[in-house]
């Protein structure tokens, strides 16, 4: 059976997984979730990987490293230091070596915006190949502000079960670390392990339409569907842990 490493991403924690590890302990599984340091604004990527890798087993050959949202810029970053089986993406981000995610999006973003984030743009000639890339967000959601409980009601926890978007909310964290957003991502590529990639179909924060074409261009897997909002390991535990578990699009590249 797999050891079942979960990462969760901004403004949540460990105990965002509570609903989805019952259902992969039924099976047999082990599982393993952390709180990353998020409440830090000095945290960086690297940092983030190393508090995933304290909390694993010193010894475990089987380890499916699983990333949602933000988490999507740390996974690689743990397999590229450990042995690890698979990784599988949900509803999340996924790095480019040697830029930013803010490098990625900034062309979609006015002069004043990135004039307040200090920005300093890249070489032209290098954010040219993601100027045929989707945009990342869906526009409704860029500039909201996610400590507020009524846009994590609407754009976090859109389909979830009233009770558990309430317990969620109550449970959300400060989110200080921006490094998913504004780091230069330190590899120099992705790891050559398996990949799989969750795209949840009513997504509010991610866009769908870029969770497809990353996919498949930054991945080489062709993206499982999901009908679920962004956080379906609270709204759909169980549909989300059968796909976990299944070997459906999970491929070596």
């Amino acid at each position: 059976m797999s050891l079942f490493c979960l990462v969760h991403g901004a403004f949540q924690g460990a105990w965002c997984w509570d609903l989805l590890i019952p259902f992969l302990q039924a099976q047999g599984h082990k599982t393993v979730a952390m709180d990353l340091p998020i409440d830090n604004a000095s945290t960086t990527l690297s940092e983030f990987a190393d508090t995933v890798i304290q909390s694993l087993p010193e010894i475990d050959d089987d380890i499916v490293l699983v990333g949602h949202s933000m988490a999507g810029t740390v996974i690689p970053l743990v397999a590229e230091a450990i042995n690890v089986r698979q990784l599988i993406f949900i509803a999340a981000l996924i790095p480019h070596p040697g830029v930013s995610t803010l490098d990625r999006f900034s062309r979609h973003l006015d002069s004043e915006t990135l004039k307040s984030f200090n920005y300093q743009p890249k070489d032209p000639s290098i954010l040219e190949q993601f100027h045929s890339e989707p945009d990342i967000f869906e526009p409704a959601s860029v500039g909201k502000d996610f400590s507020d409980a009524a846009v994590l009601k609407e754009f976090f926890y859109s389909d979830c079960q009233p009770d558990v978007a309430q317990w969620a909310i109550a449970k959300s964290r400060s989110q200080q670390s921006l490094a998913y957003i504004f780091e230069t991502n330190p590899l120099t590529a992705l790891p050559k392990v398996e990949r799989k990639y969750i795209v949840c179909t009513n997504d509010r924060i991610i866009s769908s339409t870029w969770s497809r074409y990353a996919a498949r261009q930054r991945l080489g897997v062709d993206a499982i569907e999901l009908a679920s909002g962004h956080c379906p390991h609270l709204s759909h535990p169980d549909l989300l842990a059968s796909v976990l578990m299944s070997n459906e699009q999970s491929y070596f590249y």
